[in-house]
């Protein structure tokens, strides 16, 4: 049996609403018109996964990063992958010290709480495996050496779906540690002058004081792991990760990781939106953005145009949705 967490009361969810909510409002005024990007964004951040952003250059990806390790008082690392970053280039590397005549780790940029992979799928297959490790062990080996990272440790990675030539497809196993991936897209032409006064003479994300402490976070991601979710909402979550797997246009469905990325990313919506347990809703509105990055399609149903978002879409009007 798997360990019970003590129920958070009204009042802890009360007010770990409010600083969320308070963090979602000031993200949103400098990535405009984007709130639901945003909330997802502090989903995966609560849910102590990590995020893949694919889109194309310009819409905000780098700041909404940026905006976020700001507004929690984070240590903020970005790293521009590019075809020669050696995976030392990420990890850090053992060097020799000529003074005291011995060997010290030397930390890379992946020692942070927010950490930017710019543009991942420009750097080789081996160099995209050394952030596997620190993505799901929260530590990295160096020379037969673990190192562990920061408690707080969040990747937000970025690629640009358009540009093909010089790129290197994340594989399946990088993919799938990624808790969510979504698209920024751009914004309404009201939002995009709204941007265009703003911007004039500085750049709102100068204005951004800490709403939370790194501190405060590692809490709210402990007190999302009491989010409630009863055993008809765990069924259906399972369900639908299994259609997935049963579907005939699908070669490899969504693994038990996505069952449980899908029910944490839950828990953690619950949460920003002030509520004790998780709701049918809250897995339906988050499914396509969990699960459709971890299929992997027949060739001939690629061909035909279906993609994964299509997938999950069949699969969330298949699946009977419990009563609350």
């Amino acid at each position: 049996m798997g360990k019970t967490l003590a129920a958070p009361s009204r009042g802890e969810i009360a007010l770990a609403h409010e600083k969320l909510s308070r963090l979602v409002a000031q993200l949103g005024t400098v990535i405009l018109d984007k709130d639901p990007v945003i909330e997802r964004t502090v989903v995966t951040l609560l849910s102590r996964g990590h995020l893949l952003m694919e889109d194309v250059p310009g819409v905000g990806k780098t700041m909404l990063a940026k905006s976020l390790a700001r507004s929690i008082a984070a240590k903020f690392t970005r790293i521009q992958f590019t075809p020669d970053l050696l995976p030392a280039d990420v990890t850090g590397a053992t060097v020799y010290d000529p003074v005291k005549r011995e060997f010290n780790f030397q930390p890379g940029p992946v020692f942070t709480n927010i950490l930017l992979a710019d543009e991942i799928n420009r750097t080789s297959p081996r160099t995209q495996s050394s952030l596997l490790e620190a993505m799901e062990e929260q530590q990295v080996t160096v020379d037969g050496i673990s190192h562990p990272l920061p408690e707080l440790f969040f990747v937000i990675a970025t690629q640009n779906p358009i540009e093909q030539q010089g790129t290197y497809p994340l594989p399946e196993a990088q993919l799938d540690r990624f808790l969510l991936k979504q698209a920024v897209g751009y914004p309404s032409a009201e939002r995009e002058v709204e941007m265009l006064k703003a911007q004039q003479f500085e750049h709102p994300i100068e204005h951004l004081s800490p709403i939370l402490t790194p501190e405060e976070v590692l809490e709210l991601q402990a007190l999302t792991r009491k989010i409630h979710v009863s055993d008809p909402v765990l069924s259906y979550i399972v369900n639908l990760v299994r259609l997935t797997r049963e579907h005939p246009d699908v070669q490899v469905g969504a693994s038990p990781r996505g069952s449980l990325a899908l029910r944490r990313a839950a828990q953690a919506l619950a949460l920003i939106r002030g509520m004790e347990y998780v709701i049918p809703e809250h897995v339906k509105e988050l499914a396509p953005f969990v699960l459709a990055h971890r299929l992997i399609l027949m060739s001939e149903a690629e061909l035909s145009g279906v993609t994964p978002e299509l997938i999950v879409e069949e699969v969330l009007e298949k699946a009977p949705v419990p009563l609350p």
